[in-house]
């Protein structure tokens, strides 16, 4: 016997037949409900959950032919059994293209009403779990994707501060580098997510100097012409080595340009203005401002004050004005601070 699981609803407009098909299912352990018009059906749909509809096809005003369509689009999930005549099996059979599970004959074998209810329901719950299972394994699949490219990513993270930690002068760059690009974002009132893109951007941001040759990165004197064109290339390294990781084509393209300037004359392709990203803009002034205020084996640090100054005389042509602006009242704040 079935256990009350399963809502079924008849819907026909004699009673009598209505109690008949009542009392055989619920000695089955089903659940019924009923309604006398198709109106009264779509009231019984709406307000409780019905795994099966045993619907008349004749019945006065909407037939259960016009009502069939509608069930079939508002209630997906719920298999319907078309009740009717015997003379009135090729309406039936119609149907059943529609959408209809099967049909049942007045007057009714109780007992084969019985088995096609207990056939649609099975159908319709092996239906249900396929669906439940895939959605997990869609979950599943997605989960374990996730957490590999996290792995991916924390192994190009620590590679990053790997490859700094080769160079005293370096070490730390992009730690910081994210930290000042987090704060211009968020002062320019950029949302969560955006903000989360730049400072990763930031953290790997040179990721492509994997590709630059370890006489050129640890050079203790002024590169040479042919050098600066050689680590020039680092952006256009870095992002296909990004790319199958990260996955996110706005960071990437943070990554790829921020060492483009405002006036056009950057790296790797010479954008201009706003066409340059403006995760990018921001990564561009951190970038330079942590660079110009660190220790190189050719040049001292910069004092605060210098670089705030150069980044002024920057503005328009190297950095982006705006960007500049925020992140000059956001140095100004922390020096007084300090």
């Amino acid at each position: 016997m079935t256990t009350q699981r399963e809502g079924i609803l008849i819907v026909d407009d004699e009673e009598g037949v209505r109690r008949l098909l009542k009392r055989k299912l619920l000695s089955q352990g089903y659940r019924c409900e009923e309604a006398g018009s198709a109106y009264q059906a779509l009231d019984e749909l709406r307000n409780k959950a019905i795994g099966l509809v045993i619907l008349d096809i004749k019945m006065p005003g909407k037939s259960g032919v016009q009502l069939l369509p509608e069930i079939r689009a508002s209630y997906a999930d719920t298999v319907v059994i078309m009740a009717t005549a015997i003379t009135d099996t090729s309406t039936a059979i119609y149907c059943m293209k529609q959408g209809a599970y099967d049909y049942i004959t007045k007057p009714f074998d109780l007992d084969e009403v019985v088995l096609s209810v207990d056939k649609a329901l099975e159908k319709r719950r092996l239906e249900l779990e396929n669906r439940d299972h895939q959605q997990h394994l869609e979950q599943k699949i997605e989960e374990q994707s996730r957490k590999i490219r996290a792995s991916f990513l924390n192994a190009i993270t620590s590679l990053a501060y790997a490859l700094e930690a080769k160079d005293r002068y370096t070490s730390g760059h992009s730690q910081r580098v994210a930290e000042i690009s987090v704060a211009i974002a968020e002062q320019l009132g950029m949302p969560p997510e955006s903000v989360e893109k730049i400072r990763l951007a930031g953290l790997i941001h040179d990721i492509g100097k994997i590709g630059v040759r370890e006489s050129v990165l640890n050079k203790l004197s002024m590169l040479t012409d042919e050098e600066f064109q050689h680590i020039k290339r680092h952006p256009e390294i870095g992002e296909p080595i990004l790319a199958p990781i990260v996955e996110d084509e706005e960071v990437l393209k943070i990554v790829r340009h921020h060492h483009e300037r405002y006036d056009g004359k950057g790296y790797p392709d010479g954008l201009f203005g706003e066409a340059i990203p403006l995760g990018a803009r921001i990564l561009a002034m951190a970038d330079s401002y942590d660079a110009m205020t660190s220790e190189r084996p050719y040049r001292r640090a910069m004092r605060a004050e210098t670089a705030c100054a150069e980044i002024e005389h920057g503005k328009g042509t190297q950095f982006d004005p705006e960007v500049a602006d925020v992140f000059l009242r956001t140095q100004r704040l922390v020096s007084s601070v300090v």
